[in-house]
């Protein structure tokens, strides 16, 4: 059994504890949490509570929150550390678990270059095998890898260019503030397309992102250069094989991301989580060798199957398989046509 521990229990770190307790070969050693709030105090029921520091310990106590130890005791209790905590920590945090000879897994807001590696589950498994310090790529960067390479491995594609509608903050989060704005990225491409390429090198990608104002999921608009004797079939038929994408279809009601999040309630999975990327099947065609289609894509929830795996895949404990059949199984992760 695999000790994991987290490190930052935020929208990523609790969804990841919750993936690795429901796992037969690992388990969660413990969670680290900052602020003594309502969220550390449920997960209090469930799992042994570190802190950044020494100076924390008083302050949970007084919260009534029994604290183990501080961060680097878990590092001493933990076979390896996935650390969600805000973007630019987990670099920062690489010192203290090269200095405990621990194995680390950073989130996509971390710089490539930081680890050994960047992972996507259908990608590149066997290539993170016995690393020690990796990156799950970010969850619009899971989703363009986990609909582009089935065609990508299957039929080949020549280019690609996607629009990445991004949600503006997470449902919970309140610092922000009101949003009433649409904010496009200068940048071009954006960072999602050098981003895919650390787990797909030899696709020819180019992406640009606009933030809109929800909280649900992002939406990416995809437009794919494909061979022209490839057919709208031969998609789906590919796309039927990969559990986590699952075809939709707006005349079912999926009108919105608003839908699609009512039916991962409806399915009462953890949090109401949906872990596989919606592609909506009437959306796609096949125009002049452009395999045109649209996909939405939960943010809080999509890298969670890709961290399991990802823990796997550096201890060398599974074939990419094997792997992503346990984790499929146990987080009900389906797919195929809704």
């Amino acid at each position: 059994m695999i000790g994991v521990g987290i490190n930052g229990y935020g929208t990523i770190g609790r969804r990841v504890a919750y993936g690795v307790s429901v796992q037969d070969d690992m388990y969660v050693s413990g969670i680290v949490k900052n602020t003594p709030d309502y969220v550390a105090i449920e997960a209090s029921k469930y799992f042994n509570i570190f802190v950044p520091s020494e100076e924390k310990i008083e302050q949970f106590k007084k919260s009534g929150i029994k604290v183990k130890g501080t961060v680097e005791d878990l590092c001493k209790d933990s076979d390896i550390i996935v650390d969600g905590t805000p973007e630019g920590m987990g670099e920062n945090n690489l010192s203290m678990y090269k200095k405990y000879n621990i194995r680390a897994i950073l989130e996509g807001g971390e710089k490539h270059s930081s680890v050994d590696g960047s992972f996507n589950a259908y990608s590149n498994f066997d290539e993170m095998k016995n690393k020690r310090y990796v990156r799950v790529v970010s969850c619009n960067t899971t989703a363009l890898a986990r609909s582009l390479f089935p065609v990508l491995e299957n039929y080949g594609i020549s280019s690609v260019n996607a629009t990445i509608l991004r949600r503006a903050t997470d449902p919970n989060d309140s610092k922000k503030g009101p949003i009433n704005a649409i904010e496009p990225t200068m940048q071009y491409p954006s960072h999602h397309a050098p981003d895919l390429k650390t787990v797909i090198p030899n696709i020819n990608i180019k992406t640009i992102a606009v933030k809109i104002p929800t909280t649900l999921m992002h939406v990416h608009i995809i437009d794919a250069k494909i061979p022209e004797n490839v057919n709208m079939d031969d998609i789906q038929k590919i796309w039927n094989e990969y559990n986590r994408l699952l075809l939709i279809n707006s005349n079912e009601g999926f009108k919105s991301t608003a839908q699609i999040m009512d039916m991962a309630r409806e399915r009462s999975r953890n949090r109401s989580d949906l872990y596989e990327i919606a592609i909506w099947k009437d959306s796609v065609n096949i125009n002049n060798g452009i395999l045109h289609y649209l996909q939405a894509v939960h943010q809080e929830s999509d890298v969670i199957p890709e961290n399991i795996d990802a823990i796997r895949s550096m201890f060398n404990i599974a074939d990419k398989e094997e792997s992503i059949k346990k984790t499929d199984d146990s987080l009900k992760i389906k797919g195929g046509e809704f």
